[in-house]
C-alpha cells in the first residue's frame, strides 16, 4: 500500500480520507504543485516550493511548513517506493468550512502529498497536437486545483488523436493545455512571456537558462497561429513529460514532420543537467 502523508500524519493511501466540507471538494478552493524525481532527488525543490508560496500568497493563504519540513515529507514518501523516478503531487485546501464563500470561515489548511511512479511513454519521436481557443480563466499563473478546463482540453485533443492542445487568446499563443510551449524559426526559439495566461513553469524556466549557457538567441515573446503553423520546430515542456517535439498541429506538418536539429541538441543539454547537473 502506498504511503501518503496528509495534515501531519504519514498513512496508506487507502485509509486517507478528508470531511466533504472541505473546500476543495465544495469549491476547488486550492492549489497544487507536481514534483519530479530523478535518481532518487527532488528535481529544482527551491524552484517548486517558491511557486507553490506564491499561488498560496495568491489566494490569500499561507503555510506554517518550513522548505526542510518539505524535503522530510518528500524524503519519507520517496524512500516508500523502490523507484528511482517519481513524480510528488502536493495539494493545499483552504480547509473545511460550511458551504460559503467567506474564506474566513475555513478552519486549517487540509495539506496532502504523495510520490508515484513517473509512467513516462517516449514521446522523442513527435506528437499531434491541436490548435484551440485558451477557455481557461484569467489566472493561469496561479497553480489551482480547478482544472475543468485543461481536462476538456486534453480530451478535445484525444478525441482528435492528438496528445495535447496548444492554446491562443485572440489568436496569440499562451501554452499548452497542461504544459509550455516553445516555438522556433530560422534558429530563434519563442515562448510567450509569463502572465497571469501562463504558468511559470520550472521546466520552462530551466529551459531558458538552458538556451542562454549554449548561445541559442531565445524571445519571451507571443506569437500568432499561423506564426506556429509556419514554424521549423515546435517543443513542448512540462515537469514530467520534459521536452516533447511536436510534429503535427491541426493537420499541418511541422517542419518535416521530425524532431528538429535544435530540440536534439537542447534535450540532450536537459538530460545531461537533469542527470548529471549539468548542462
Amino acid at each position: 500500500m502506498s504511503l501518503v502523508y496528509l495534515n501531519g500524519e504519514f498513512k496508506p493511501l487507502e485509509s486517507a480520507t478528508l470531511n466533504v466540507l472541505d473546500r476543495g471538494f465544495t469549491f476547488g478552493d486550492g492549489v497544487y504543485e507536481v514534483i519530479p524525481v530523478f535518481n532518487r532527488k527532488v528535481f529544482r525543490f527551491e524552484q517548486h516550493m517558491q511557486r507553490l508560496t506564491n499561488s498560496l500568497e495568491s489566494i490569500y493563504m499561507s503555510l506554517d511548513i518550513t522548505n526542510q519540513q518539505w524535503q522530510e515529507i518528500f524524503t519519507r514518501l520517496i524512500d516508500d517506493s523502490p523507484d528511482p523516478h517519481q513524480s510528488i503531487y502536493l495539494q493545499v485546501t483552504r480547509g473545511v468550512s460550511p458551504r460559503d464563500h467567506d474564506i474566513d470561515l475555513a478552519d486549517e489548511p487540509t495539506v496532502f502529498a504523495m510520490s508515484r511512479p513517473i509512467q513516462k511513454k517516449d514521446l522523442s519521436a513527435g506528437i499531434k497536437a491541436i490548435s484551440h481557443e485558451d477557455i481557461r480563466w484569467s489566472h493561469c499563473d496561479i497553480k489551482a486545483i480547478t482544472l475543468l478546463p485543461s481536462v476538456m482540453l486534453r480530451h478535445r485533443a484525444k478525441l482528435k488523436g492528438a496528445k495535447e492542445a496548444i492554446l491562443f487568446r485572440d489568436n496569440m499563443l499562451t501554452e499548452g493545455a497542461a504544459s509550455n510551449v516553445f516555438i522556433v524559426k530560422s534558429n530563434i526559439v519563442y515562448t510567450t512571456p509569463k502572465n497571469h495566461h501562463v504558468l511559470p513553469g520550472i521546466t520552462r524556466d530551466l529551459l531558458l537558462e538552458i538556451l542562454e549557457r549554449a548561445g541559442v538567441e531565445y524571445q519571451e515573446q507571443s506569437v500568432s497561429l499561423e506564426f506556429v503553423k509556419n514554424a521549423d520546430e515546435v517543443w513542448v515542456s512540462s515537469s514530467t513529460w520534459e521536452i516533447v517535439p511536436v510534429t503535427q498541429l491541426d493537420e499541418d506538418t511541422i517542419g518535416d514532420g521530425k524532431p528538429g536539429a535544435l530540440y536534439e541538441k537542447i534535450n540532450r543539454l536537459y538530460l545531461d543537467y537533469r542527470d548529471n547537473g549539468v548542462s
